[in-house]
């Protein structure tokens, strides 16, 4: 990423930011189809990601696949990202989010979570919530905020990455922020990409009215 910290006159070293993508989901309220194949500009949800972390200067990605890995993959093989696979995606996110996780390698300093159906988060937002995290404090977790609803991407340390590889295979982020509220920091913003996501056709039908922008399946998926 290439930014440096002020620390009184002296200097951090660069941050080196690591991220999670996950897309392993089955899309169930979506007809089973694949919710990250969804476009918007006739771009794939996936690949917008990708382009946003890109774009933000994340220095390495894993993308967490599991239901419709076989459709997902061909989109995202062009970028320099780590593909694995969860074989039980149906046991819940936190199984992913420590598959990808453990993906890593051990240069982070810390790990950005992703989630693959959010049609609007670009390299901006993912640029303000590094920013709010180098302004963390003693904070082990960010999470951006709006009107009170958290959002996605969210932020940790490498150390809470340790501490969720290291603790029972249920515990996840979510879980974490239960037992830890006070290491989570909320990053208020009034930025709705954070808190747009897709799990429904409702959701589609919403979003298209809002934002006067209209999702569309690939042929293959309708």
């Amino acid at each position: 990423m290439g930014c440096l910290l002020k620390a009184g006159g002296g200097l951090y070293s660069r941050l080196a930011v690591g991220a999670v993508l996950l897309a392993a989901g089955a899309g169930m309220r979506m007809g089973r189809r694949p919710k990250s194949l969804l476009q918007l500009g006739g771009v794939p949800l996936i690949r917008r990601q990708l382009i946003a972390l890109s774009g933000a200067g994340v220095d390495e990605v894993v993308v967490v696949l599991g239901h419709h890995a076989d459709a997902i993959e061909p989109l995202v093989a062009d970028f320099p990202v780590t593909l694995v696979r969860n074989p039980d995606p149906d046991a819940g996110q936190a199984g992913s989010l420590r598959i990808g996780l453990a993906a890593l390698t051990s240069r982070v300093d810390a790990v950005l979570v992703a989630l693959a159906d959010q049609p609007l988060v670009d390299a901006h937002d993912v640029n303000a919530l590094i920013g709010a995290y180098k302004r963390r404090g003693t904070h082990e977790l960010v999470v951006p905020q709006v009107a009170g609803e958290p959002g996605h991407p969210l932020i940790f340390s490498a150390d809470l990455r340790q501490q969720i590889l290291a603790g029972e295979a249920s515990v996840g982020c979510r879980q974490w922020r239960a037992a830890h509220p006070e290491q989570v920091m909320a990053y208020e913003t009034d930025n709705r990409h954070y808190v747009v996501d897709l799990d429904s056709e409702e959701d589609l039908t919403r979003f298209e009215q809002r934002y006067g922008h209209r999702l569309r399946w690939p042929a293959e998926a309708a």
